[in-house]
């Protein structure tokens, strides 16, 4: 199944039908953030049923956000999870978790996955990546750049061995280095701010009725150059380049 040493999308659920409709699903955004045309990348979507790759012949790895909940612990999810572990430990191949991505590989990896006690995230914010952790990383840069969030559920206690990188206002736990060439960030480098404004409509009655202001939202949002660059090192680092 697939091409050897190609990148894979593991694909964990649809971007919201409104937004789906318009712009396209989670494989698309991402392909073109690694640089290249969706045809250039292998998906499975393992939350219909499609099985995973044999781990020696991925190049590279990149989770996508879902509308799921990681703490469902879907059975799914929870193989996808196992999968992620067995790439990460063994250090088989580069992988990059976005969102659910994210909280997936920081729970099959021993840590802590349920709903931010400071509540929901959403919009164009400000990421902090630390400096003295990033010392010489190969995907994420010092300095305090926006990018765009959208998560109710957060890694509430990071893996005994990841390395905390990057933090929000609402979100200590923002992007993690899990191994040499692994990570995860909670921010979607793979939107833009159309999108981002989309997902703010899509969401507009439950953002309204936990006390949020969606059109401020909204008028906040703007694109995220340095955030989307994640994706195009990621290429880079497992290109070889």
């Amino acid at each position: 199944m697939g091409r050897d040493g190609a990148i894979w999308v593991l694909k964990a659920g649809e971007a919201l039908e409104p937004v789906r409709a318009v712009r396209g699903d989670f494989e698309l955004w991402i392909a073109h953030g690694l640089g290249f045309e969706v045809e250039a990348i292998e998906v499975t979507s393992p939350f219909v049923g499609e099985a995973l790759p044999d781990p020696a012949r991925v190049g590279g790895v990149v989770v996508t956000g879902s509308p799921a909940m990681v703490s469902d612990r879907e059975a799914w999810s929870e193989a996808s999870g196992r999968w992620l572990a067995e790439i990460v430990e063994g250090d088989r191949a580069p992988v990059l978790g976005i969102c659910f991505g994210h909280q997936l590989i920081a729970q099959a990896l021993g840590g802590e996955v349920a709903r931010n006690p400071r509540g929901r995230e959403m919009g164009t914010v400000e990421v902090t990546l630390e400096a003295a952790a990033l010392d010489a990383d190969p995907l994420l840069r010092p300095g305090r750049i926006p990018a765009h969030m959208s998560h109710l559920e957060s890694v509430l206690r990071p893996p005994p061995d990841a390395v905390v990188v990057a933090s929000t206002a609402l979100e200590p736990h923002a992007a993690m280095r899990f191994g040499p060439r692994q990570w995860g960030v909670q921010f979607h480098p793979e939107f833009d701010r159309d999108i981002m404004q989309r997902y703010v409509e899509a969401r507009r009655e439950a953002l309204v009725e936990e006390g949020f202001e969606p059109n401020a939202i909204a008028r906040r949002a703007r694109d995220t150059p340095e955030s989307a660059a994640v994706l195009r090192r990621f290429a880079s680092i497992v290109s070889g380049d």
